[in-house]
């Protein structure tokens, strides 16, 4: 696989492309279900881990929230910033890689969703980005982090996925190796072929809540999807840890 895959993949437009659905009626979903778990004032500060697009900081910007997006990708923020100006925002995008991401402002909400954890190769690197949000949050702040279920997805995998989608083939091919989830995904329009990869480390739910805990995090709750529903290993599609500072 890959190394360093997410340079290249988030930098493309394709990357917008396979991941359509993921639209503002889907972040709207998760943006209510986080305001309805936690207590925030008005003006609170957000820092939106990993922040893509900034389909979650917009929603929240227009809801009186300061917020501060951090990404990698410098066409995913380009959008986000786009879209910001268009709706009058004032939020904070910044590109970053996590790793090395430092500010002295403190937020009341770290949030980190959509998978945005396990891309790295090293534990210690993936695990940094928990620790980060201990360090970043005031006192009795809030993280979310919004990671898949490991023993859901091994249960359900979808080896081969495929759809047509403004005149291209999109070939999605997913396995699990070395301990990780990973994804070809073939891009075909007539004679051209753009190959993209995507690797994710497997954490199991008792693997995140101990570095949770191990970080200095009380869980509150885990949720297993967006809808509300009690995390449940066996049949949660999501595991959506609450924690406080």
């Amino acid at each position: 696989m890959k190394k360093n895959w997410f340079d290249e993949w988030f930098n493309t437009n394709e990357y917008l492309e396979v991941y359509k659905h993921r639209n503002e009626i889907d972040a709207e979903r998760h943006i209510n279900f986080i305001l309805s778990k936690v207590d925030l004032k008005p003006k609170s500060k957000i820092l939106d881990m990993a922040c893509g697009s900034g389909r979650h900081s917009i929603l929240l910007a227009k809801k009186g929230y300061e917020l501060t997006g951090i990404d990698l990708s410098e066409n995913l923020l380009s959008e986000a910033r786009r879209i910001a100006e268009s709706e009058k925002l004032n939020i904070k995008f910044v590109k970053a890689d996590i790793r090395n991401f430092y500010t002295n402002e403190k937020f009341d909400l770290v949030l980190n969703l959509f998978t945005s954890f396990g891309y790295f190769e090293k534990d210690e690197e993936n695990f940094l980005i928990i620790k980060k949000a201990y360090d970043f949050l005031e006192c009795s702040g809030i993280f979310i982090l919004d990671f898949f279920n490991k023993e859901f997805l091994l249960k359900n995998l979808i080896p081969l996925s495929k759809e047509k989608n403004n005149g291209k083939t999109i070939i999605q091919k997913r396995f699990v190796r070395s301990g990780r989830i990973e994804k070809i995904i073939e891009i075909i329009k007539d004679d051209s072929k753009k190959t993209f990869y995507e690797s994710v480390k497997l954490y199991s739910p008792e693997q995140l809540k101990n570095r949770l805990v191990e970080y200095g995090f009380k869980i509150l709750n885990i949720y297993g999807n967006f809808d509300g529903s009690d995390f449940q290993e066996n049949i949660s599609e999501r595991f959506i840890a609450i924690c406080k500072k």
